[in-house]
């Protein structure tokens, strides 16, 4: 009797978890006429006849005239340069952090650590202007290069390098393997947990972002996925529901899949990281 309370609260927390995806990915298929009706209808049927009626001209629109089509493509790059270059660079300093003995090395990780706590919102204007400095202002690098790196990321991924029994990295470097063949041949392969974890993170993140494009972008052929779908919600034909969740759906949809493809080794990362201190 317990366990099947149990599932039933579960089945309904599901369905109020995915029944707003599935109203926005029927209202995306409406015609204009076929939203506003006062018997709320899930299924995109016309309101005067109750046949079906779907279409695909809201994606058309948004893809075209919403400019989302360029967007998208600007998103999937952006994501795919920076989030395994994030990864590298995250990985080789967390490494450092938990292996490598250097003067200072536990005192600059305080000062990291302290980093995450000034307001990200704070360093909006620091980061632009060394974007402009750098001469990365309004290109797609300046929306790699400045979230190169993650003390989060390093934190978590330091926790779990901390983790690996040191005996083997002693004993590779005993036979003769410098750090770095420690470091892809040993500690990555018997991290795949964790690094599962920091890249889906890191993908969300980025893939979601909207505040930085925003302060770093101008030209609108370099908008991003959020920031083209936020000026289209600011247009005056793109405020209509169906274009709204045309795009919303178009967004929505690379994360659900990532999601669902990851989603055994989200869980064993959470599980693995921070095991130890």
């Amino acid at each position: 009797m317990r366990r099947a309370s149990i599932y039933v609260a579960l089945v309904l927390l599901s369905a109020v978890s995915v029944v707003p995806f599935l109203w926005m990915l029927a209202t995306s298929v409406k015609h204009g006429q076929d939203i506003y009706t006062k018997v709320p209808n899930l299924l995109p049927t016309d309101r005067r006849t109750g046949e079906w009626a779907a279409t695909l001209e809201n994606y058309d629109y948004v893809l075209g005239v919403g400019g989302l089509g360029t967007a998208f493509v600007n998103s999937v790059w952006v994501c795919l340069i920076l989030v395994p270059a994030k990864l590298l660079v995250d990985a080789l300093a967390a490494y450092a952090f938990a292996r490598i003995p250097f003067p200072g090395r536990d005192k600059l990780f305080v000062v990291l650590l302290a980093g995450m706590m000034v307001p990200a919102i704070t360093l909006l204007i620091p980061r632009l202007h060394v974007t402009q400095a750098l001469g990365m202002f309004d290109s797609g690098w300046g929306l790699i290069v400045p979230n190169i790196a993650s003390v989060l990321d390093i934190f978590l991924l330091r926790q779990f390098f901390l983790t690996i029994p040191a005996e083997l990295e002693e004993a590779a470097l005993i036979d003769g393997a410098g750090r770095m063949r420690v470091f892809w041949r040993i500690v990555l392969p018997l991290s795949k947990p964790v690094l599962a974890v920091v890249t889906i993170t890191s993908f969300l993140f980025h893939w979601n972002d909207l505040v930085w494009p925003l302060v770093v972008l101008n030209d609108p052929e370099l908008y991003t996925l959020p920031l083209a779908l936020q000026q289209l919600v600011a247009s005056p034909d793109g405020g209509r529901a169906y274009y709204i969740m045309a795009g919303a759906t178009l967004a929505v949809i690379p994360v659900i899949a990532v999601l669902l493809v990851f989603q055994r080794r989200i869980l064993q990362g959470i599980a693995f990281t921070g095991l130890k201190a």
